[in-house]
């Protein structure tokens, strides 16, 4: 096997795509289909009605999975029409985002620089425009994902050709696809809380309170949306070591009381970290530390690794 071939075998990043279709499940199983290159793991594929939405978590050699990307990119274009569709989450394109994560003998700058390989290709074969974000960012302020997205694709439509929505790629022109963001960033778990509620305005007034950018919880995104009748607060938790899970749900459940409701349940999208967990568990039993070691599970692997 060549040298560089088998260097990128040993390196591996995720890719969280999200693309604006939920309801239609034979779109999002021709877009799965179209993902999956050789090479790709599919991890977790997460629909949602309400949403319509669709969050897809592959991961694998860097040069398999932005093939893979790719061609997922190409699929939804071809099957998801944004003058028509609806939903409660903000989308600015049929794909809306998608997020490159560093795992194994990867750097987020390598992974930039692969988001901007892939934003280009898209931009010139798929005649898309395509904006960077966060660590892949050409502007300071297209690094916030919900910057890129404000006004979402209704405003893209009047404000494309404006040099301030000017795309990084792709053509100045909105069709029924939409634009693509494309980007790299760090791990970051979706996350959100049902209230026992229908009303939004709580969950709204919650999430902003809690969000960062507000003065909230540190490392914090959120919105507050009206999903199967029930208020939810939306959110990405974009460091989960500044607020973990337990920080979040915590706050979220004071906040709450004062507005005289109550959480009903949580829900994860995609997939988390083991720390992360670790960190939930250690809070609510009250543990000062529950180290990896502690699990079975890795104990018996770390005992096999050390009997190789």
């Amino acid at each position: 096997m060549p040298k560089n071939k088998q260097n990128d075998q040993d390196r591996i990043i995720e890719a969280v795509p999200n693309f604006a279709e939920g309801r239609r499940l034979d779109v999002v199983d021709q877009i799965v289909e179209a993902i999956c290159a050789p090479g790709v793991l599919l991890l977790n594929r997460t629909s949602d009605h309400d949403h319509n939405r669709t969050v897809l978590t592959v991961a694998g050699p860097p040069a398999a999975v932005v093939e893979g990307l790719f061609r997922a990119v190409r699929s939804a274009a071809a099957q998801i029409n944004l003058f028509e569709q609806e939903g409660v989450h903000p989308r600015l394109g049929a794909t809306d985002v998608v997020p490159l994560v560093p795992i194994k003998n990867i750097s987020l700058a390598e992974c930039a620089a692969l988001a901007t390989t892939l934003g280009a290709r898209i931009g010139q074969e798929l005649q898309l425009p395509v904006y960077l974000y966060e660590a892949a960012a050409t502007r300071p302020e297209r690094r916030n994902l919900a910057d890129l997205r404000r006004g979402q694709f209704e405003r893209l439509v009047e404000e494309i050709r404006l040099p301030a929505r000017a795309p990084d790629f792709g053509p100045a022109i909105v069709g029924p696809a939409g634009a693509v963001i494309v980007g790299a960033r760090n791990f970051l778990i979706a996350y959100n809380v049902f209230l026992k509620s229908s009303d939004v305005a709580i969950a709204k007034r919650i999430s902003r309170q809690i969000r960062a950018s507000n003065g909230g919880l540190p490392a914090v995104k959120a919105l507050g949306l009206l999903v199967d009748g029930q208020a939810q607060v939306s959110m990405n938790l974009v460091d989960f070591r500044q607020s973990s899970i337990a920080t979040v749900f915590d706050r979220i459940a004071a906040l709450a009381q004062e507005q005289d409701t109550e959480i009903d349940r949580s829900e994860l999208i995609g997939l988390m970290p083991e720390e992360a967990m670790r960190d939930v568990v250690a809070h609510y039993l009250r543990l000062p530390a529950l180290p990896k070691g502690r699990i079975i599970e890795n104990a018996i692997d770390h005992a096999r690794n050390m009997g190789m």
